[in-house]
């Protein structure tokens, strides 16, 4: 099979040298470890379990391998885990409670990490041939409420990027209802505006992390590996669904290229990001689920002609490597994902035993895209 930097050199004008340290990666490799690593987590985990965040970002993983494969027994996975939760997220009934502050409780219904679900359940309803209503309808609800009221100040946190903004364009999709769309640019512009950094491009984590309020252990700003990356996915995510002649198409696209070109130079040599992107030594080591959302994002950006073949293949070159060869064990575990959490913490321990919901997740949305890229 051909290999990914020949692939890209077909397909762009300036051919790419691979390292000679990094074998060639051919589509049946990928297919195999998206496979392996899909089945050891089905096997070992029940699809009856929460629709918050952690295991609802799973499942947005989940349904692209769905997507690329065609495996009944995933989407088969991820239609039980809706069944079980109803197609529901948070569960109260009494709008008037309603929070969007962080919370588990079922008063949380407008806080995004309970949102994320509503992504996997659009994706079973868009995949029904009897376009079943009441697999959407929980969603629609909620996020119809959410529009109708003054406030704009729903995405405090770079997490609910990730968790809502495809949410909904995918609604917008189904519906036609402009206001997904016009909300989706009012909110994203409260949330850029609290946590954009002009100057590096990258997004603090929330308002505790602005510089110079908040300091990396070296004295600078600091930015969160995963947080970027639930950001740099989040933006893909959108772009795949946004028409290019809504008004904030543009800006989508400029942070999704500036994104981007700020973390290019701060891979590190094995080809993940540390946890802390511009204080390595803060948490150093290797970190799973940063590094697989942003494969994700350079590979989806490379597929729909936002970002560079030339440029950015060998980034993924090497993203991918340590993903396959270090990250995914002999037996299907996805390692070194940080656990929860929402910052760098020096001294923590992360090592091949360290995996996650989030992280397969995550580790899913890469592979499924770079088969796709060879494919191209």
């Amino acid at each position: 099979m051909v290999g990914l930097a020949l692939m890209a050199g077909a397909c762009s004008t300036v051919p790419v040298k691979q390292s000679a340290s990094i074998p060639a990666t051919s589509r049946a490799e990928v297919m195999a470890a998206l496979n392996l690593a899909n089945g050891y987590w089905q096997r070992n985990n029940p699809p009856a379990q929460s629709p918050f965040w952690d295991i609802a970002t799973y499942h947005t993983g989940n349904m692209e391998a769905y997507a690329l494969t065609g495996n009944p027994a995933y989407r088969d996975y991820s239609t039980a885990w809706a069944e079980h939760n109803r197609w529901r997220s948070a569960n109260s009934d009494i709008k008037a409670s309603w929070k969007y502050n962080y919370g588990e409780t079922d008063e949380h219904v407008m806080f995004g990490d309970w949102q994320v679900s509503y992504q996997t359940y659009i994706d079973l309803y868009n995949l029904d041939a009897s376009k079943d209503p009441r697999k959407i309808a929980r969603a629609r609800e909620v996020m119809e409420y959410q529009m109708s009221t003054p406030n704009n100040d729903y995405w405090w946190w770079v997490d609910g990027l990730y968790m809502v903004m495809p949410v909904m364009t995918k609604l917008y999709k189904v519906t036609g209802d402009r206001r997904y769309l016009d909300k989706l640019q009012e909110y994203f512009l409260f949330a850029d505006q609290l946590m954009f950094d002009q100057e590096s491009n990258l997004y603090y984590r929330d308002a505790k992390y602005l510089y110079p309020k908040h300091k990396s252990a070296n004295g600078g700003k600091d930015f969160w590996a995963r947080g970027d990356g639930w950001v740099f996915a989040g933006l893909a995510k959108v772009l795949a669904d946004l028409p290019a002649s809504h008004p904030s198409h543009a800006l989508f696209v400029q942070r999704f290229q500036g994104m981007a070109k700020a973390l290019k130079p701060l891979q590190q040599e094995e080809g993940y990001w540390t946890r802390s992107l511009l204080d390595p030594a803060q948490a150093p080591g290797r970190e799973t689920s940063g590094t697989a959302f942003f494969t994700y994002g350079y590979l989806w950006g490379m597929n729909h002609g936002y970002l560079d073949k030339a440029e950015y293949t060998p980034v993924v070159t090497k993203s991918w490597h340590y993903l396959s060869t270090v990250a995914l064990q002999p037996g299907g575990k996805i390692g070194y994902v940080q656990p929860i959490g929402e910052r760098a913490i020096p001294g923590q321990t992360i090592d091949q035993n360290s995996s996650t919901s989030f992280g397969v997740g995550a580790f899913l949305l890469a592979a499924a895209e770079m088969i796709r890229f060879i494919d191209h």
